[in-house]
């Protein structure tokens, strides 16, 4: 069983809702996250973010993260990392 600690939570920060698609192996969920609110608790074992269906908009988390979404992207909320890996990186490891 994992803990809720070792866990993602997604705050979206932006001004609208964010469609969240978040893959986790061969498991699927879509989300919308209105503005201001959080989804906690997911990609416990890593997963990949999608932000609005947009393929280059990927994200790939290992799951102990904080993080927001904003203007678009996803960014870390731990100070010692400003930003998220660059959009479309989860992808270009599927065409390896």
């Amino acid at each position: 069983m994992t803990s809720a600690a070792s866990a993602a939570t997604i705050t979206n920060r932006s001004d609208k809702a964010v469609k969240i698609t978040i893959t986790e192996g061969s498991s699927r969920q879509n989300e919308v996250l209105p503005s201001g609110k959080v989804i906690a608790g997911v990609c416990q074992k890593g997963c990949i973010i999608r932000l609005n269906d947009n393929a280059k908009d990927e994200y790939e988390l290992d799951g102990s993260e904080s993080v927001s979404v904003e203007g678009g992207f996803l960014y870390y909320d731990s100070p010692l990392q400003k930003v998220a890996p660059p959009a479309g990186s989860a992808s270009d490891k599927e065409d390896q």
